[in-house]
């Protein structure tokens, strides 16, 4: 039978701990599978990000031999995210592990091992749908906290700029003919605020209504009528549509009953831009990590041996930043007037 002592083995030490729990199964959702964010470790929990302002100005003539109109520098601004942690933990008493039998060719420090891996990954997955809910926050520019409405991080504020006014496209109401020009002024408004930088495409999320609403407009239909039908078909079951120059994609994602995206809603934004989104993760809150890169997931195990070394506590934690850093290329859509 198991007993409390293997845990002081090697197996169940931080390293190999965290070692393990970042090669489990990622679980994200649709804006991890994308890999939109630059992913990186920094040894601090504050990340200052540098702004080089560039912009274009009309020169005014000036007389032969008078002074020139003087350059004016680009003023650089320096600007500080905190890095919030994320953590959740699990207990495991004595009589649990001692109700772990190794058999046949398992060890008794493999079986707990099982045991404790397979308690970490269904933390990480918690993890991860909370990353999840953040990086969509970063997506829309503000990121909430668990309970929907605690703000963590308002990129607006943060970079002293204005939210963009929300987009109304009354899809049921555009006659045929009227849609794309909404795409197109969706476009401009995008490449506005991006200036000169280079860019792939854009990329929309919509709710399951906006989706529908969007696939059955006769303007859509009538531009795929000139295409393969299973293309339409294969594209429509995948919940993405290419329109007017803009990929659609219907996004399925709620926790707790918090939708990542509302009902009747969407949010644009451009692909493909150097270091738009950037994710930064921290080092972990411990003795041994600090100053330490900082990596995605930590895990490890500790107990109460000071007392009566009946219970194990093994946590799973985090600490990410997730960042956009023109927060005005984001747009968000309503499906209604």
């Amino acid at each position: 039978m198991a007993h409390m002592d293997v845990f002081r083995t090697d197996a169940f030490s931080m390293m190999e701990l965290t070692a393990a729990i970042n090669d489990e199964p990622y679980v994200p959702g649709r804006v991890g599978q994308m890999g939109i964010f630059d992913k990186r470790g920094v040894r601090t929990t504050l990340v200052s990000i540098e702004k080089q302002g560039a912009t274009l100005a009309l020169i005014p003539t000036t007389p032969r031999g008078a002074p020139p109109v003087q350059n004016v520098k680009n003023l650089r601004d320096i600007r500080d995210f905190r890095i919030p942690r994320l953590a959740v933990s699990d207990t495991i008493s004595a009589e649990e592990v001692q109700g772990i039998r190794a058999f046949g060719t398992e060890s008794e420090i493999k079986a707990v091992q099982t045991e404790v891996m397979e308690r970490g990954a269904r933390m990480a997955r918690n993890l991860d749908a909370t990353l999840e809910h953040h990086r969509m926050g970063a997506l829309k520019g503000i990121v909430y906290d668990a309970d929907g409405t605690t703000v963590l991080l308002n990129l607006y504020t943060a970079f002293g700029v204005s939210q963009q006014t929300e987009l109304a496209w009354n899809i049921d109401a555009t006659a045929v003919g009227d849609l794309r020009p909404k795409v197109s002024a969706l476009i401009r408004a995008v490449e506005d605020e991006l200036g000169g930088l280079p860019y792939t495409g854009i990329h929309v999320f919509c709710s399951s209504q906006f989706f529908d609403d969007l696939t059955q407009h006769g303007e859509v239909r009538e531009t795929f009528l000139y295409q393969q039908g299973s293309v339409l078909r294969e594209r429509v079951a995948r919940r993405e549509l290419a329109f007017g120059g803009v990929m659609f994609e219907e996004y399925r994602g709620s926790v707790g009953g918090i939708k990542y995206i509302a009902d009747d809603k969407a949010i644009a934004f451009p692909l493909g831009v150097s270091e738009l989104f950037i994710t930064r993760f921290a080092p972990a809150d411990y003795w041994d990590t600090v100053n330490t890169t900082g990596l995605p997931r930590y895990m490890r195990q500790w107990g109460d041996e000071q007392q009566a070394n009946r219970f194990r506590v093994v946590e799973v934690q985090t600490n990410p930043v997730h960042i956009c850093t023109r927060p005005r290329t984001l747009f968000g859509i309503r499906r209604g007037a």
